[in-house]
């Protein structure tokens, strides 16, 4: 079986992604950026010279964008062409629920690996439960308080670990999966639901905060964000709150064979 390289591996999705690998036998090629870690190839989307390397001998690619960056296709094609010209048959690229296909953006990723290679998944993955813990919660909270452009609009997250189940049954399914799968969790939850939910498993306090798209962009762009990619994220909160991923789907059931995880769960498993 040929190598199944994994970008982003040390990331929320891509290690958990080359876990479920792992634990089937599966051959893995980790990538990252770090040039110290044991057992990973080097891969950054900003060197191309690391790409075809990477490629060598691999069969099938986990594909995560370039972080931050609002128009990645000028990065991702030529590595597509190169993976086309070394016999990658098939990449599973992680979306996103609130990005359709397009020419700009994320969007216009899902053309080019639907036509680059022969079998193909686009996981069109819903916001991550991990956003509300560790480091990644403070994207969004100040001063006790969690931000957001949603209002009351719904969004039903989904576990990381749901997204790389997923995934890893696109990379290894004997038939090709061929298609997007918009992956939610069980339940629609606005993020005062979410403040509160955090609330009663800390203890310690936070409340919803609605705030308008450009301060969310603002907030975004000062904890590091470049500002192009901080606008464009903030500005999918108003599609939420106009009801754009209001929705659950059972696709992760379908393809994994278990009902997605909870928001409940999620909780009592990886929050202190």
């Amino acid at each position: 079986m040929a190598d199944v390289l994994v970008i982003g591996a040390t990331g929320t999705t891509g290690s958990r992604v080359a876990a479920f690998l792992r634990d089937r036998g599966v051959p893995v090629r980790p990538a990252s950026r770090r040039h110290d870690l044991a057992g990973h190839v080097r891969f950054d989307w900003a060197a191309p010279e690391t790409h075809a390397p990477a490629l060598s001998g691999a069969g099938a690619v986990y594909l995560v964008a370039p972080i931050g960056v609002a128009e990645p296709a000028p990065l991702v094609a030529p590595f597509l062409d190169e993976a086309a010209r070394q016999g990658v048959r098939r990449v599973v690229l992680l979306g996103s629920s609130a990005v359709p296909e397009g020419a700009t953006g994320l969007g216009a990723l899902y053309r080019l690996v639907r036509d680059g290679v022969p079998e193909w998944t686009v996981l069109r993955a819903s916001w991550f439960m991990q956003n509300f813990a560790g480091d990644a919660l403070a994207l969004r909270a100040r001063d006790g308080e969690l931000l957001s452009a949603t209002g009351q609009g719904r969004v039903a997250f989904i576990d990381a670990g749901d997204i790389a189940s997923v995934a890893g049954h696109a990379l290894i399914d004997e038939a090709p999966h061929n298609t997007e799968h918009v992956l939610t969790g069980p339940e629609p939850l606005s993020y005062a639901d979410v403040a509160a939910a955090l609330t009663r498993r800390t203890g310690r306090p936070l409340r919803h905060r609605a705030v308008t798209a450009d301060e969310l962009a603002r907030h975004f762009a000062a904890h590091g964000l470049p500002p192009d990619f901080a606008a464009t994220l903030a500005a999918l909160d108003t599609g939420i709150g106009g009801g754009s991923e209001d929705r659950v789907t059972g696709t992760v059931e379908r393809v994994t064979g278990r009902p997605a995880r909870t928001f409940r769960e999620f909780c009592a498993r990886e929050l202190r």
